[in-house]
């Protein structure tokens, strides 16, 4: 704790002063960019990765960047998606999964999770991901169903956010963009899926295409 309160008075002392006029902005309410769902993973700082100031991304974060399909006990996480919506205004969604992940370590083991029933409860609603990589990535080592339950989960999640309803009305508009991304611990590389290919590929200094209508499956791993 003493760290983060010596935190709070550099920030207090040394930063809030360059931020003034920010501050003021944004004291007159808030229109961000992008809904940026991702994991609650204390390794990801959906800012640093993106370079985001304050007020630039409304943020939703749990164990998995998990979307519960309407009404199936993500009450919190359907609230923040609507309001991100209907109540903002955001025009960009994005589902940002990454490697490493303890939550997709648990949904492919869920022996392990015998202690953390809420978490194993919680999981249920990934368990498309789940049959995904049992049916199709059987010979896969380890680690690496660990990566792609990831990659897989991000898409699965996508297809859920498009059945919530407020999401579905600005997708009929064309007012909204769904994109899916992964985030490498190991290296800080940022990836985009492309529905064209089926691939997740490097984000550059361009704006990746949002996802069509239906995203194809994965074809390769990052």
């Amino acid at each position: 704790m003493q760290k983060l309160v010596r935190g709070i008075h550099r920030f207090q002392a040394g930063v809030i002063g360059s931020y003034r006029s920010l501050f003021d902005r944004l004291a007159q309410g808030q229109h961000p960019q992008a809904l940026f769902i991702t994991c609650s993973d204390s390794r990801i700082d959906p800012c640093l990765i993106t370079q985001s100031q304050p007020g630039d991304l409304f943020i939703l974060r749990n164990a998995g960047n998990i979307v519960a399909p309407p009404g199936a006990g993500g009450e919190a996480e359907e609230a923040t998606i609507e309001f991100a919506v209907a109540g903002l205004g955001v025009r960009d969604l994005i589902v940002c999964g990454h490697t490493l992940c303890g939550a997709m370590k648990g949904l492919l083991s869920p022996a392990s999770l015998k202690e953390m029933p809420a978490v194993a409860r919680w999981l249920r609603h990934a368990d498309a991901t789940r049959r995904i990589i049992e049916d199709n990535y059987a010979d896969a080592a380890a680690e690496q169903r660990v990566t792609l339950a990831a990659e897989e989960n991000v898409l699965v999640q996508i297809e859920t956010l498009r059945t919530h309803p407020a999401v579905a009305v600005r997708l009929a508009r064309g007012e909204l963009n769904l994109h899916a991304w992964m985030y490498k611990i190991e290296t800080g590389e940022v990836f985009a899926f492309d529905g064209e290919s089926g691939q997740y590929r490097p984000i550059t200094e361009h704006a990746p295409a949002p996802l069509p209508g239906a995203p194809r499956r994965l074809s390769v791993s990052i």
